[in-house]
């Protein structure tokens, strides 16, 4: 690097003589296990035997590469200089693109920004652009399963590098292990989250100290904020229940704005799974990463496409409309020439005081509804984006969280013919609390013939202070493409929590103390003071 700090990287080589396109995946997870990388998504041996040059690289202070790992830090600086490097090497045609998702995704933009030369494409997967939007808070509470899970899991190789004694080193690996596998029964539920125990008591790298997570300055380093100078072709793929989708819609809309050359896949993933069956849905054969589902093949033949037609000859990369989007229910692929959907209308979803969803007016005096939120007791995270282990991810059957006390549904009749909700989601609630601080998290779910309810998408709104008088909030539920065919309902949850998700609101106003009370939360549904959800409606 050009402060001097080696880089290490393994180069898988076409068999026989060429002058190669060459791609680059920067990794902290090793570069020895890259073909178990979900994240990667494209094998380097695959893409080698395709007449790929391939360098898997440790980024600084990771595995076999030399420096000190500070997360996200370095990147820029050092994805350049490797492009650079990537391009001399022999058999390279000196032309380089990259690949990889998650932490690789950003590595990704952060090279891209720098605008190295010989750089003339990515394709980041399932990664963020705003941290303070899905990586390490949303809505102004903490992304606490990320924000703790992560730094803890990645510890291990941290811990190797502090010369540690061979006795100390096993018994400060064993209490990691222990600490790790007790997280959700413990670890989480530790106060206060802003000086959380468990982080504490091991202290690895972060992506941010846990009570900086909404500070723009302590976060800045994390997120995209050179779009402008980022001048190659980009192909994004994002994942309805990934935890960073609308980083990767937000990275997408901010290439479109400024013109560039970029296009964007959307499936019905998480950030873990890419299989036909997410959750408790299963999507067929045909929503899998490794089906023929796209144009050139599958996910991986369509990157690597993609990636040929500009490290070659710059040639345009294909003739079909730029976005391709998984549509739920019908269960089809579909292109599109834009996101949002230009002919998706926004209609008004009304939240009733009998429970009923419609998009009927709100009655004049309708009275609110009330539930009780005790932070002791938080309706706990059970599917959607989470990507802590043991929990389920997707679409997740909601039944023992919609017979909770503390969560209000409001439901649709049954619909006599389908309806298609696909592009950004917003829900606007008028709320009141007995308690300072407040949390407010919304759900849609499809609700089936059978009475199962299944979560589409969430979002959550936290009201540091002044949550104790009546206000208009706005929850963004991020964005969905579900058809709710006809003999299903809409349903909308409203809850307080969801936990370990997000960090549970004290209710107090000060999540700095472990001091915590129950509340009174009250959502009102009058003409005054309505609450509803948008849902941007595509004729079928």
């Amino acid at each position: 690097m050009r402060d001097g700090v080696v880089l290490r990287a393994d180069i898988y080589r076409p068999a026989g003589e060429g002058s190669w396109p060459t791609l680059v995946v920067r990794t902290p997870y090793g570069k020895g296990s890259i073909t178990e990388n979900a994240w990667n998504g494209v094998s380097p041996t695959e893409a080698a035997r395709r007449g790929f040059l391939v360098v898997v690289q440790d980024v600084r202070g990771r595995f076999a590469s030399d420096g000190v790992w500070e997360v996200l830090r370095h990147e820029g600086h050092d994805g350049a200089d490797t492009i650079a490097w990537a391009a001399r090497l022999a058999g390279s045609n000196g032309r380089v693109g990259m690949v990889g998702g998650s932490y690789c995704g950003n590595t990704q933009w952060q090279a891209a920004i720098e605008q190295p030369p010989a750089l003339k494409a990515i394709t980041p997967l399932l990664t963020w652009a705003d941290p303070r939007d899905g990586l390490v808070s949303r809505g102004g509470a903490m992304e606490l399963a990320i924000a703790t899970s992560w730094p803890l899991a990645q510890g291990f190789d941290w811990m190797t590098r502090l010369g540690l004694p061979d006795d100390e080193l096993g018994e400060r690996a064993g209490t990691l292990i222990r600490d790790y596998d007790r997280l959700t029964d413990e670890g989480l539920w530790d106060l206060p989250v802003t000086a959380l125990p468990v982080m504490q008591r091991h202290a690895p790298p972060l992506f941010v100290e846990l009570d900086a997570v909404n500070d723009f300055e302590a976060t800045n380093h994390l997120a995209i904020t050179g779009h402008e100078r980022v001048e190659v072709p980009t192909l994004q793929t994002a994942g309805w229940f990934d935890a960073l989708l609308k980083g990767t819609l937000d990275n997408y809309l901010a290439m479109r704005v400024l013109g560039r050359e970029t296009r964007l896949i959307i499936a019905p993933w998480t950030h873990m799974e890419f299989g036909d069956k997410v959750g408790d849905q299963m999507f067929g054969v045909m929503s899998m990463r490794d089906a023929f589902a796209f144009p050139n093949g599958s996910w991986s033949d369509e990157v690597l496409t993609f990636l040929r037609s500009h490290l070659v000859n710059d040639a345009p990369t294909a003739e079909t409309p730029p976005v391709q989007l998984f549509v739920m229910g019908r269960n089809e692929w579909r292109f599109e020439e834009a996101w949002p959907l230009e002919r998706a209308r926004s209609e008004q979803w009304h939240l009733h005081a009998d429970g009923s969803l419609s998009t009927a007016a709100p009655a004049v005096d309708a009275a609110p509804s009330e539930v009780v939120y005790d932070p002791a007791d938080p309706v706990p995270t059970h599917g959607g984006t989470l990507i802590l282990h043991p929990f389920e991810r997707g679409p997740v059957d909601q039944a023992r969280i919609e017979a909770r006390p503390d969560v209000l549904l409001f439901t649709s009749e049954v619909l006599e013919e389908d309806l298609e909700v696909t592009g950004p989601l917003r829900v606007r609630l008028h709320v009141e609390s007995s308690a300072p601080s407040a949390d407010w998290v919304a759900r849609l779910c499809d609700v089936g013939p059978d009475g199962r309810s299944l979560n589409l998408a969430d979002g959550i709104f936290r009201i540091d202070s002044g949550a104790d008088s009546c206000r208009e909030i706005e929850i963004d539920l991020w964005a969905t493409s579900n058809v709710f065919l006809a003999g299903h309902r809409i349903r909308v949850q409203i809850t307080n929590s969801c936990f370990p998700r997000w960090d549970r609101n004290l209710n107090t106003g000060d999540q700095d103390n472990p001091n915590f009370t129950s509340a009174l939360q009250r959502v009102h549904h009058d003409a005054r003071w309505p609450s509803y959800i948008e849902l941007p409606v595509v004729p079928c």
